[in-house]
């Protein structure tokens, strides 16, 4: 009986072998694309007034900050090298040994603060109000995030840690760990793998990735279309962001115990009484750089709703 999954053999990263054409690549274009209908579909609903071209404009500033603070965010704090301070004109350069790699290394927190700076910007230009804009853009959001994920899983990065669950899978370019260590001969032999002494072993890990596809998509999704969204009148404008931004890091937070943090970092604070080991979860006082980002996002969005309610509260006193 097999008490863990191979990743599937038939899933390529290239769409067509040997051209640079990518599922993740595609699955950008179609987050971006479902992001742009459901902000067309709330427009059609009336609320929120901007037409087709205002629509695409909208989502091409969102894009294009996304990008840019994507990839900074990317290279100045995950990749735990001074290089691109020193060599800044590296940053957005796609090529490498004469080769077309693209821009590898994109982090979501970077691309929410980029976003939000292209929203501000595009609600300036247009005249419209910022707070709607932002709202507008949450609620569409995490379902078009849903497929960046999907392309994750697709490319076999960004997985999880270690498990011995029946759902874990083995990826190919995961990182092997040697039988020398006692942890990893003590999974295999939980498991079932074979292998001789010294030999390097690819074990099972958490997708994570379809967790996050999951729970800070499919499921945030849900929340805010059905549950916020609709009571979007009784409450002032700026509070979809505001659940977002608070509901995207709480569970994202949580999903990082089973995502393996990079191993170029490791945990930034690590307060558990074990933390040797990335690998595996060893305590729930060890935090990654990711949570720490997550937890900045619910400290923001709590305070952005205190401003809101205050903001209010002002408005409501003046009439």
């Amino acid at each position: 009986m097999t008490l863990f999954i191979e990743f599937p053999n038939w899933i390529s990263p290239e769409i067509i072998p040997g051209l640079p054409l990518r599922w993740y690549g595609l699955m950008y274009v179609v987050a971006f694309s479902v992001a742009y209908l459901m902000i067309r579909l709330q427009a059609r609903k009336g609320e929120i007034a901007i037409d087709a071209d205002q629509t695409l404009n909208l989502v091409l500033y969102c894009v294009i900050g996304l990008i840019l603070g994507a990839r900074l965010f990317s290279v100045l704090f995950y990749d735990g090298s001074f290089y691109y301070w020193t060599h800044p004109w590296m940053i957005f350069w796609p090529f490498r040994g004469g080769r077309f790699i693209g821009l590898p290394g994109m982090s979501y927190h970077g691309g929410l603060v980029g976003a939000v700076i292209g929203g501000w910007i595009y609600s300036r230009r247009y005249k419209l109000s910022f707070f709607s804009i932002a709202d507008t853009v949450a609620y569409a959001a995490p379902l078009g995030y849903t497929f960046g994920r999907l392309g994750n899983f697709i490319n076999g990065e960004l997985f999880g840690r270690v498990s011995t669950k029946p759902w874990a899978m083995v990826f190919p370019d995961a990182p092997s760990f040697s039988s020398n260590y006692a942890w990893v001969r003590e999974i295999a032999d939980q498991l079932g793998i074979a292998y001789e002494s010294g030999a390097m072993i690819n074990l099972p890990r958490h997708p994570s990735q379809l967790y996050e596809a999951l729970f800070e998509g499919i499921v945030l999704f849900l929340f805010l279309w059905f549950v916020i969204r609709t009571r979007r009148k009784k409450h002032p404008a700026g509070f979809g962001l505001v659940w977002y931004t608070a509901g995207y890091g709480a569970v994202r937070f949580f999903i990082e115990y089973f995502r393996a943090p990079d191993e170029n970092l490791g945990y930034i604070i690590a307060l558990g009484s074990e933390s040797d080991n990335i690998a595996l979860l060893q305590s729930f006082f060890n935090f990654s750089m990711g949570q720490l980002f997550c937890l900045a996002m619910i400290v923001s969005a709590s305070i952005f709703a205190v401003f809101l309610k205050r903001r209010e509260g002002v408005k409501h006193v003046s009439n």
